[in-house]
Formats: C-alpha cells, sequence, structure tokens
C-alpha cells in the first residue's frame, strides 16, 4: 500500500487541480514555487497572488453575462466589489482595473473612496453602494460626497430614520438615489428569525408611499437583498429570493423610479480540493426566477447588481508557516507546532470554526500520518485539527535530514487581516507575519514586493504606551 503524501492527495482528489500542483516535490500555487518564496522571504508568511482577483471578477461578469443573454433578460449587470472583505490598497488597485463597483459598510470606507477618485482610479461616475447601520460620521461622509457630484453614490436605508440624515444635510437640486434593504429572514438553524439589518418587507411599501413618494429631494433606485450564508442552491435561498422578487414588484407598481436589485450574499469559494459548485447553473437559475417574477406580477424585470467579496479575494490568498517542533502528548495525539498562532493570523478558524485548504508546500515523497497543528498562544483553543472533508489532519511525516517542512493554508485571502487586526496587538503578543504581494509583468513573469514586515516589538511597545 502506499503511504506516501503524495499518495494520499492523489488518491483523495483530483489532482493537480486549478491554482494547485506539485514540480519536483514542491508546491506550487497558481504557478508559482512556494518554496522558493519561503527561501526569499521566510515564514510564517501571507502571500496575495494578484492576477486571481482579476480572474474571478471576469469569472462572474462572464457567467452573469451569460445567464443574461440565455434568458433575454432586459436588465444590465454591474459588478461591485465588498469593500470589507479586504480593504488593502493592492486588492483595490487590482479591483478597480477590471471595471468595477464599490459597496462599502462603515464611515471609514468613505476616506479610501475620496483617495480612489482622487488618485483616478475611480470616477464621479462609480457605483459607491453604502451599506449597513449608520452611525452620525458615516451619514455625513455619504453627504459631503452626493454634495462634492458624487452622481451613483447610493445610501442604502437600514431603518426608517436614516432618510432624515440625508434629508438635513444634502444640499442642491438634483434627485439624489437613495435604495432600501430588505430584512431578510435567517437560515432556519439560526439564533435569530429575522436579520438585524434593514427594513421589514412588509413595511416597506408603506414606508416608501408616507416618507420617500412625495419628497422631491430623493428618488428610490435600489431594493437591496442580502443573505448571510451567500448564493446556495438550498429551499432557503430560493424562498428568501422569491419574497424578495415579489417586494420588488409591489414597489415597482408605485415608485416608477425603482429599476435596479441588489441581491448582495456572494458566491461560495473553495474551503477543500473536493469543493464542487455550478456557478453557471445558480446564475442561470437567479436570473430566470427574478424574470419570471416580474413577469408573473406585470413589471419590467430590474437592473442587477451582485456584491462579491470573498469570491472576489479570497482565493488570492495564502498563508504559510513553517513546522518548527513535534510533540507526541499521549499515544494518540502528535502535536506539529506551527512559527505563528491560528487566533491572531487565520482568526476565522477560531471564530467560526472556518477550514481552508491545506497543503505540504514541500516533502510530499515522505510517509503521511495524523496529526495536530498547534499554535504559539498559550491558548487551549489555538489549534487546527479537523479538515473540510474530513474529521482529521494528515501531513507528511518530518525527517531532520530533509529539512524542515512547511505548510500553507490556502484561499485565505479574505477578512483575516481586519477580524486579527492587522498592525495592532495580538493574543499573546504573536506578530503579524510578513505580508508578500505577487503579480506578473507583461511577459508572464512571477513580480514579488514585500508589502509588510513582520510586526516589530517596537510598535508593539508604541501600541502599549512603552
Amino acid at each position: 500500500m502506499k503511504n506516501t503524501y503524495r499518495d494520499l492527495i492523489d488518491q483523495t482528489f483530483y489532482f493537480p487541480q486549478e491554482g494547485f500542483e506539485v514540480i519536483d516535490d514542491c508546491l506550487h500555487f497558481y504557478g508559482v514555487n512556494l518554496l522558493d518564496i519561503i527561501k526569499q522571504y521566510g515564514t510564517p508568511l501571507k502571500i496575495t497572488y494578484l492576477p486571481k482577483i482579476t480572474s474571478q471578477i471576469l469569472k462572474a461578469k462572464r457567467i452573469f453575462y451569460v445567464a443574461i443573454a440565455k434568458s433575454d433578460y432586459k436588465g444590465k449587470y454591474t459588478y461591485c466589489y465588498c469593500t470589507k472583505s479586504s480593504h488593502f490598497s493592492f486588492v483595490l488597485d487590482e479591483v478597480l482595473k477590471n471595471d468595477c463597483h464599490l459597496e462599502t459598510s462603515s464611515a471609514f470606507d468613505i476616506p479610501i473612496i475620496r483617495a480612489m477618485q482622487t488618485s483616478g482610479k475611480i470616477d464621479k461616475e462609480t457605483y459607491i453602494i453604502c451599506n449597513g447601520f449608520k452611525m452620525p460620521a458615516y451619514t455625513q461622509y455619504i453627504s459631503e460626497m452626493i454634495n462634492d457630484g458624487f452622481t451613483n453614490v447610493i445610501p442604502i436605508l437600514d431603518n426608517m430614520d436614516e432618510l432624515e440624515n440625508y434629508d438635513k444635510r444634502i444640499k442642491g437640486k438634483k434627485k439624489v438615489k437613495i435604495g432600501i434593504r430588505i430584512a431578510a429572514e435567517e437560515e432556519p438553524n439560526f439564533e435569530f428569525y429575522t436579520s438585524r439589518l434593514g427594513i421589514r418587507h412588509d413595511e416597506i411599501v408603506d414606508y416608501y408611499m408616507k416618507k420617500i413618494r412625495k419628497n422631491k429631494k430623493f428618488e428610490l433606485k435600489m431594493l437591496h437583498f442580502f443573505i448571510n450564508t451567500g448564493i446556495k442552491d438550498t429551499a432557503y435561498y430560493w424562498s428568501e429570493l422569491s419574497k424578495c422578487v415579489e417586494v420588488y414588484c409591489a414597489l415597482k407598481k408605485v415608485c416608477p423610479s425603482l429599476d435596479s436589485l441588489d441581491i448582495g450574499g456572494g458566491f461560495p469559494t473553495r474551503k477543500s480540493l473536493g469543493f464542487e459548485y455550478d456557478y453557471e447553473y445558480m446564475a442561470e437559475q437567479i436570473v430566470k426566477h427574478i424574470k419570471a417574477g416580474c413577469k408573473q406580477k406585470g413589471v419590467h424585470e430590474p437592473n442587477l447588481f451582485t456584491e462579491f467579496g470573498s469570491f472576489t479575494v479570497a482565493e488570492s490568498g495564502a498563508t504559510l508557516f513553517s513546522i518548527v517542533g513535534e510533540k507526541q502528548q499521549n499515544d494518540n495525539e502528535l502535536w506539529y507546532m506551527i512559527d505563528s498562532s491560528f487566533i491572531t493570523t487565520l482568526p476565522d478558524t477560531w471564530g467560526i470554526k472556518q477550514r481552508f485548504i491545506l497543503l505540504a508546500v514541500n516533502h510530499w515523497d515522505n510517509d503521511y500520518k495524523r496529526i495536530n497543528i498547534g499554535g504559539l498562544t498559550c491558548d487551549s483553543d489555538d489549534y487546527y485539527n479537523v479538515e473540510s472533508h474530513v474529521n482529521q489532519v494528515f501531513l507528511p511525516e518530518l525527517e531532520n535530514e530533509k529539512g524542515p517542512l512547511y505548510i500553507g493554508f490556502f484561499h485565505t485571502g479574505a477578512y483575516q487581516e481586519s477580524i486579527g487586526g492587522y498592525g495592532g496587538i495580538q493574543h499573546c503578543l504573536i506578530p503579524a507575519p510578513k505580508h508578500v504581494v505577487i503579480d506578473r509583468d507583461a511577459d508572464g513573469e512571477v513580480i514579488t514586493k514585500l508589502f509588510g514586515k513582520e510586526q516589530s516589538a517596537k510598535s508593539m511597545l508604541k501600541i502599549l504606551g512603552y
């Protein structure tokens, strides 16, 4: 029986596959030799492969354009990127190369939008969909943008009191575009029945009639529909989409200016090499579903907006570690210790038990064994011992004469830095790792750039007041 790590992966998955192949016992990520990157920069290390961001955007656009053409759908499609998934400048720069629009979720997103406009990366016609429950600074920044001539800034009303803030602050005679967010029902197994965000679907038409219809300053352009679990082929998703289309049609009949539907909640990303998802089918069914619902009610189908955050950036990211120790704690539990912490570097693995693609970077020809992976903090929850496809973890055996074992967690490009508090104080003062950005030049040659050094003791002491 074959027991090498390479054999294990070959027997478990179709391998190699998109983004992953092994050459000369070393893992390559989108054609980049990860061992070369580790030798140059060391570990722990975060990497972002920029071309994957572009390919994801182009993939989603193609899927929806084809779905619209197949259904002879009359509305237009607009791709928006959720800035909260990753705010880094190199991410926004790559996104905006691809004729994308943006969605914001807090006040401090707006200075980023301003900086993008000042540098010429967006213009005042770019769609800026402003979501979230808004504190005064957020509504003020939104109002200032509109007053400064941003024609497609669309504040999405999250509650019935929000409109008053814009009414006070926005000047000029030109009508201001606004949207309304539907408070969707949560999944049946969730702790709450209805999302805390948005306005209840049975109150939206009445609210429009009483508060917006006669206000000459505003025109309602968009209905916003967001499902926390993302776009999935489940009875729950299709039921909530049907409710949304019903609300859109009812609202459209009394509000001629309404012409857009934002189907927020993104496509899923690969968290396992065994991941299967028919993106084309889902896009076609969404378009058909909305078209059929509108036809039944006798209204024109809306323009469609999507807000893809994780789908845009997650698969561009990887997090690389060294195995720095081995501990046999009892007859059954063997630990590999990494040179960082899961809690601080990949907080979703700790906070919501998220699983990512885990692969060895080298030593694929070694035998494998079942292990637990431990982080450097003193917290008993700082570990990783379950993969998405199997209730355990296998990695190559350590052989000192072959050098260190390196491992990678892949498709980690969304949320981990912001949730982990990039540049701040981490649990047990574990430093944030280096961050390297990888691109390709016009000839396809790999270009690497160190974006951020490993966090220093001096920077931590300054934050702590020493």
